[in-house]
């Protein structure tokens, strides 16, 4: 079930399907990689003129990626709307009943973190979707080393905040 408005969500087996012809699709057709953190560095580019952005995998990647980021943006409005709203909420469960932090002290929380991720997604040569979907699919050795990190690193990371920062 999803968890905002109780509706049965798409069978795993679908959505990944759903993926793997889409990973495929874009590969066979236009030679692209599959990624979002490529995405934000053309978003960047369009502000932001430096040699790492103006490279050919960026620049040649405008006339479908920005679109594929715009769709993602307005998928989730859709989304949101035909399942009869959306409002952000403040709620952060445990943290909240251990830390205690404001509004302001969650988006510092959350601002970090980010830049924790994306420091770590150009270290890693990539993100999670574009090394997890697309370089496994493909059985580079970058992106099994990647995937692997990411996820030992996402397993340690919670299981430190949620059984010894925040216990209780």
């Amino acid at each position: 079930m999803l968890i905002l408005h109780h509706l049965t969500a798409m069978h795993w087996a679908v959505a990944g399907a759903l993926l793997a012809a889409i990973t495929w699709l874009l590969l066979w057709l236009t030679n692209q990689r599959l990624g979002i953190s490529t995405g934000f560095e053309n978003l960047c580019s369009l502000v932001v003129s430096t040699p790492y952005l103006r490279r050919g995998e960026i620049t040649g990647s405008h006339g479908w990626r920005l679109p594929f980021l715009g769709g993602l943006v307005l998928g989730g409005l859709l989304s949101a709307w035909l399942a009869g709203g959306w409002a952000p909420i403040w709620d952060l469960g445990r943290f909240d009943t251990a830390i205690g932090w404001g509004p302001a002290g969650k988006l510092a929380w959350m601002f970090v973190g980010g830049l924790f991720i994306g420091v770590g997604t150009r270290m890693a040569g990539g993100c999670t979707s574009g090394h997890g979907i697309f370089g496994l699919s493909n059985l580079e050795p970058a992106s099994w080393i990647s995937t692997l990190s990411f996820m030992s690193g996402g397993i340690l990371t919670a299981n430190l905040i949620y059984r010894v920062a925040l216990a209780s």
